[in-house]
Parts: C-alpha cells; structure tokens; sequence
C-alpha cells in the first residue's frame, strides 16, 4: 500500500512562495502519476496539477499555469509543487495523490492520497 504525506504548507502574503513535498513510502510512487489538488472551504476538490511517473511530462489548471511547477525525484520517491506569486483564491487545503494512470485529472481516478497541508494567502 502507498502512504503520502505532504508538508510545507503555511501563511503567507500574497506574491509569496511555497514549496509543498508530498513523501511517499510503501508501494513504490515512481511508478505512479503524481497528482496535486485542492479544497478551498465550502469548494469542490480541485484539480492543481499532475506530472508523470518518469517526470517528463506535467499538466497544470489554468489557473496556476506560470506560476507553479510541479516536480519529482523519483530516487526520493518525493514530489514537489513549487508555488509562486500565490493569491488569496490559492488557499486551499492541499492534497497530493498517486495514480497508476497515465493521464488522470479527476479524483475519482486516484486511489491514493495524503492527509493534506494548509496554504492560506491573505492579501
């Protein structure tokens, strides 16, 4: 079975950065699609972004497009979402998620998942 948990959520500004890390142990991650969504309060799971498991190929929302990049290191069986120029409606909670899929987009398509971190924006 496969364990993921994230970290490096917080408070920041608005224009600031974060890095989130999603760990994963147990049943091997670099054979999975890595996938990042989110819930703002009252919201719909979202969609952030996803990267394939070799890393060579990564899909954003328009709504992050330019301003975050998701990342892996397959040998630390780590991925990452680097957040930049974050704004209020970028407060979340923040899941990230493993799929043996190639191409998956909706949550339903993911059977694994973190505990999530907190990311609030204040302007």
């Amino acid at each position: 079975q496969l364990q993921l948990v994230e970290s490096g959520g917080g408070k920041v500004q608005a224009g600031d950065s974060l890095r989130l890390s999603c760990a994963a142990s147990g049943r091997t991650f670099s054979s999975c699609t890595a996938g990042w969504f989110r819930q703002a309060p009252g919201k719909e799971l979202e969609f952030v972004a996803r990267i394939s498991w070799s890393g060579d190929s990564a899909y954003y929302t328009d709504s992050v497009k330019g301003r975050f990049t998701v990342s892996r290191d397959r040998a630390e069986n780590t991925a990452y979402l680097q957040m930049n120029a974050l704004k209020p409606e970028d407060t979340a909670v923040y899941y990230c998620a493993g799929s043996l899929l190639e191409e998956p987009s909706n949550p339903s398509q993911y059977p694994y998942w973190g505990q999530g971190t907190q990311v609030t924006v204040s302007s």
